[in-house]
């Protein structure tokens, strides 16, 4: 018999969740096409989120049945899933703009503070993205109180504890693939030409602190 837990109060599996919509139109993009974008919203992120609903649902078969023979692969699925959901929804969040990033923003300040120049950021982001194989990860990092680029491999593989993406780049082929092929490069500048850096500047405001 399986147990149950005090006063048999468990939570519901979470619900599956909307996806956000898209604070631009999906054609407005400079070298990212509304059918790269998309496919990459619509489908893929939005895949995500049924996955994560899919894992709580499990969660709550093996505590109802106390079965935990599968529980390495239900968390695996379940960390790729919701990590893979906060970064599309800040990687949508923060297109849809010029890619000019002003001056005067705290944000511009932090980089070229933390990294020594605006330049040396984006060559930075720029070696990480191509060697990436899931995203290259601009995070407001608090156990230092700075800014730095972190690489991960797929969506959980390397992310640091407690560092907030604020400029999540990804670079899995499913992001270029369709209007870039293997011309990863091509891509990233194009990221860069569509950021959107007030939007930025709100992640990292609330990331530090502001």
């Amino acid at each position: 018999m399986a147990r149950n837990a005090p006063n048999d109060d468990r939570r519901e599996p979470i619900p599956e969740e909307e996806a956000r919509a898209l604070p631009y139109d999906p054609a407005a993009l400079q070298g990212i096409s509304r059918q790269s974008v998309e496919w990459h919203h619509d489908s893929y992120y939005a895949s995500l989120l049924k996955g994560r609903a899919a894992t709580a649902k499990k969660l709550a078969e093996m505590h109802e049945k106390d079965d935990w023979s599968d529980i390495r692969g239900v968390k695996r699925n379940e960390s790729h899933n919701a990590n893979g959901q906060i970064l599309h929804e800040i990687y949508f969040a923060i297109l849809g703009g010029d890619g000019e990033a002003e001056k005067d923003l705290p944000v511009r300040t932090r980089i070229e503070t933390d990294f020594g120049s605006f330049e040396a950021w984006q060559a930075e982001l720029k070696a990480v993205a191509a060697q990436a194989r899931g995203w290259a990860i601009t995070c407001w990092d608090p156990s230092d109180g700075r800014l730095h680029v972190y690489l991960t491999d797929g969506h959980d593989i390397g992310p640091v504890w407690g560092a907030q993406p604020i400029i999540p780049l990804d670079v899995s082929e499913h992001a270029y693939y369709y209007d870039h092929g293997p011309n990863r490069a091509a891509y990233v500048e194009a990221f860069l030409a569509n950021l959107n850096w007030k939007a930025i500047d709100q992640y990292y405001r609330r990331a530090a602190g502001l």
